[in-house]
């Protein structure tokens, strides 16, 4: 049922494997048997005869991607004992130093398309299990022990990536909220850290003006920049600044947080092009974050607002949810739109120069809000979904994101679908409009940008079309095509941008 994944294109029959190799080289031998995937994190027991994974050994495993249990292989002969069947996941075990105790991560299998992960322990003797700081409302990430009552963790929270700690009673305390790492391109939350059993950790440190540099922090919250990556590259140059705003949204008062970069050489006292661009996932989060795209918009003179919408991670579980079944939707376009009124309200913005722009489901988003509103100028909408009848019948995702994204199949619902789909009001759109997508996307297919592109050629609504030949969904994964996404896009909005905001 799974057959092709986004970047790998069609999958080779077969199934991941555990297997050992001699330190000093040798033969590999496999240890895990049966037609499953055995992946993830690796635990070596204390005395080193055993591994502890997670894997999806149900029948009908294809069907089930929220399942997963905790397995014990021994490296001799293979024996395998299963540790945990709890409904849902477990998953990234680690061992204490002494192997005394397990530590796990744990989701539920209720099909929501958000969830938070849950901190446990197990007694590695008695094999007992306590979930840990029950009422955390945040998702726990990457574990690791810092002593035999301490473990370092990081957590999401409000735009940022915090790493802490967290006693095994269930006790959280914040280190430092200055990760940053892998995301460049745009301001996702990302960041990584590295513990040891001496109480320092080692993370990604970087802020709004910087990507990642590598520093250690320790308990006592003591933190040492050990880098300074990029300064050859940035310190002679004069970036846009990063300022958050708060507001709330039109549809029912909930408070949003949201951030603008202004243009180098800001002068509050002038009228700025205001570029909305919004972020993927959609449970994901963009946060206070060093973006060279973002940037290099603000190069050219723009504001950039972005914001995270009802259904962004880091706030907790219920407003994650609030996009359940509703994505895309009149509710999350008015947390846009009501972000794009308070950005007027700062006195800067030309009213008359608004530009709209988004990736993914943020591509989603934008072809959706220029079907409910005619007040941006020009469009950019990137890898989008188009029409979820076909897309999730045609996409790598469909196994998973058909039971936690939607009430059904889509024969069955073909109404729900339709209407969370931008081409059921296309006939509304008249903004002019970008359409950027990989050749080889298999997340969101290149037909769903091409039924947008007919659709507003039908409708002689000035468009274009841009496949970026060789890119699967990730198109800012290589640099040539970030610069190629970025150009393009600002190419199209200095089109429609009127004088008086030149």
């Amino acid at each position: 049922a799974y057959y092709q994944a986004d970047g790998r294109g069609l999958l080779k029959p077969g199934y991941k494997h555990i297997f050992v190799l001699p330190s000093e080289g040798g033969t590999p031998r496999r240890i895990t048997q049966g037609d499953f995937h055995h992946r993830g994190t690796l635990a070596w027991t204390n005395k080193s005869d055993a591994i502890v994974f997670s894997a999806n050994r149900i029948a009908d495993w294809e069907y089930k991607s929220l399942e997963g249990d905790l397995f014990k292989v021994m490296v001799k002969d293979g024996e395998l004992t299963q540790l945990t069947s709890t409904p849902g996941k477990e998953f990234n075990p680690v061992f204490s130093e002494n192997g005394e105790k397990l530590a796990f991560l744990s989701t539920s299998n209720a099909l929501n398309p958000y969830r938070n992960a849950k901190l446990n322990i197990m007694n590695w003797k008695s094999k007992k299990t306590s979930e840990i700081a029950s009422d955390f409302d945040r998702s726990i990430q990457d574990p690791q022990w810092l002593s035999s009552s301490l473990l370092a963790m990081t957590y999401d929270d409000f735009g940022k990536r915090k790493l802490a700690t967290i006693s095994t009673k269930g006790k959280v305390k914040d280190l430092t909220d200055t990760l940053v790492g892998s995301s460049i391109g745009r301001p996702y939350i990302s960041g990584s850290f590295t513990a040891s059993s001496e109480g320092y950790m080692a993370f990604t440190q970087g802020s709004s003006s910087r990507p990642a540099d590598v520093a250690v922090i320790n308990t006592r919250k003591k933190l040492v920049k050990l880098t300074q990556l990029n300064e050859d590259l940035l310190a002679h140059k004069n970036l846009g600044k990063v300022t958050e705003i708060n507001y709330k949204s039109s549809f029912d008062d909930e408070p949003i947080q949201g951030w603008y970069v202004t243009p180098p050489n800001f002068d509050p006292k002038k009228k700025y092009p205001l570029i909305l661009e919004i972020h993927g996932g959609p449970h994901l989060a963009y946060g206070p974050h060093f973006s060279a795209e973002l940037q290099r918009f603000a190069a050219q003179g723009y504001v950039v607002f972005y914001d995270n919408h009802r259904g962004s991670s880091s706030y907790g579980e219920r407003f994650a949810m609030l996009l359940k079944y509703k994505y895309s939707s009149k509710e999350d376009f008015a947390d846009h739109d009501s972000g794009v009124d308070a950005m007027l309200g700062l006195g800067f913005i030309d009213e008359d120069n608004l530009f709209i722009a988004g990736g993914s489901a943020g591509g989603i988003a934008t072809a959706y809000a220029i079907g409910l509103t005619d007040r941006f100028s020009a469009a950019v909408v990137v890898k989008p979904v188009i029409n979820w009848l076909s897309k999730v019948l045609t996409a790598d995702s469909g196994l998973g994101q058909i039971p936690t994204q939607f009430p059904g199949m889509p024969w069955e619902h073909v109404e729900h679908y339709w209407k969370r789909s931008p081409m059921s009001l296309v006939g509304n759109v008249t903004t002019p409009t970008m359409l950027m997508t990989g050749e080889e996307d298999l997340r969101t297919p290149m037909a769903q940008t091409e039924q947008f592109y007919q659709a507003l050629k039908l409708r002689k609504v000035d468009t274009v079309l841009v496949k970026v030949p060789g890119s699967p969904h990730g198109i800012a994964g290589k640099p040539s095509r970030m610069i190629t996404k970025i150009e393009h896009t600002l190419a199209w909005f200095e089109k429609y941008k009127t004088k008086a905001a030149e």
